[in-house]
C-alpha cells in the first residue's frame, strides 16, 4: 500500500500500488477538499544506465506508526540522517510520513560513520524534541549518545523506529 498526499490541503490517500503498471498515470480526488491531482507512478530502473558511483549500502529504519498501521523504510546515509514529522518546508534529510501530532519536525538524529577500525557507527541523539527520543524503553537526555546494533527499537511519539543493518 502506498500514501500519496494532496498537494492542496496534505490529507493522505491510500491506494494499491501493485494494481497498476509502472509508469501508468493515476488520478486521485481528494477526499478532504475534492481538489483532483495527478501522479506517474515510477518506472523501475534499468541496470545498463551508467551510475556515476555505486551507493554504499548502508542499511535502513524501518518506520512503525503504532497507532496508524502504516510501515515505511528510510534508507540511511553517511553524516547525520534527521529524522522528524514532514511538513511542507521542513528542513530535514529523512522525512516521516506521518500524521502522529506527537513526532516533532525534528525530532531525533542517527548519524552514520566510520570509527578509528573502519566499521560502521550507528549513534542515536534527540534532535532536542519536544515529546523525547527513546531506546529501548529510556528516555534520552540532550547529551546523551547511544551507540545502535541491528535491530535496535527506537520511539518517538506513537511511532516506532527499529535499525535494519545490511548483511555484510
Amino acid at each position: 500500500m502506498k500514501k500519496v498526499r494532496c498537494p492542496k490541503c496534505n490529507s493522505y490517500t491510500v491506494f494499491d500500488e501493485t494494481r497498476y503498471q509502472p509508469g501508468q498515470r493515476l488520478v486521485f480526488v481528494c477526499s478532504e477538499c475534492n481538489k483532483q491531482f495527478a501522479i506517474r507512478l515510477p518506472e523501475p530502473k534499468k541496470e545498463d544506465e551508467e551510475q556515476e558511483e555505486p551507493q554504499e549500502n548502508l542499511g535502513s529504519v524501518i518506520i512503525v506508526e503504532n497507532a496508524f498501521h502504516f510501515k515505511q523504510e528510510i534508507m540511511l546515509e553517511m553524516g547525520d540522517n534527521v529524522f522528524g514529522r514532514y511538513v511542507h518546508g521542513t528542513n530535514i534529510n529523512k522525512p516521516i510520513e506521518t500524521v502522529d501530532p506527537s513526532v516533532d519536525t525534528r525530532h531525533c538524529i542517527i548519524r552514520v560513520q566510520r570509527g578509528k577500525d573502519g566499521q560502521l557507527q550507528y549513534i542515536l541523539r534527540d534532535a532536542p524534541s519536544g515529546t523525547g527520543t527513546f531506546y529501548m524503553n529510556e528516555i534520552l537526555r540532550d547529551q546523551d549518545r547511544i551507540r545502535l546494533q541491528d535491530g535496535s527499537v527506537i520511539t518517538i511519539g506513537a511511532t516506532t523506529l527499529i535499525l535494519k543493518l545490511q548483511d555484510e
